[in-house]
């Protein structure tokens, strides 16, 4: 218990990202053709255009392991106090992020691209918060 209490801000923030994450890494296999669909035609006028199943693919592969990685972090934290895996799912997390970011740019939708902003400040934080 004690090594939750000296963690649980770090604790907090991993449960933020994996329920971002995963959600969106599980809505992504349950509805692979319709994020298909959708992704295409909010890139079709960008030069990711005919890249967008294997980038969707390689996103998907992100979010699952960045949370998967946080989970298990977790339960690390919690238990050993330690922060490995915690810390490399974050820094996934973060790059995923960015990956995301470069994107909604290309794509123009600059809308997109400010709500990433949320989402990666919360994940630079924790990032922060495990390496310090």
């Amino acid at each position: 218990m004690e090594l939750i209490q000296q963690s649980i801000t770090e604790i907090l923030l991993l449960l933020f990202l994996i329920v971002t994450f995963l959600q969106s890494g599980i809505d992504k296999v349950s509805d692979w053709k319709g994020n298909l669909s959708f992704i295409k035609n909010h890139f079709q006028n960008s030069p990711l255009k005919n890249s967008v199943p294997l980038l969707l693919a390689i996103i998907l592969v992100l979010e699952l392991l960045a949370g998967a990685l946080m989970f298990v972090g977790i339960f690390h934290l919690a238990t050993t106090g330690n922060n490995t895996y915690a810390s490399i799912g974050a820094e996934l997390c973060a790059l995923t992020l960015i990956f995301l970011l470069i994107g909604q740019r290309l794509a123009k939708d600059y809308a997109g691209a400010m709500t990433l902003a949320v989402y990666f400040l919360i994940a630079i934080f924790a990032v922060y918060l495990l390496n310090s």
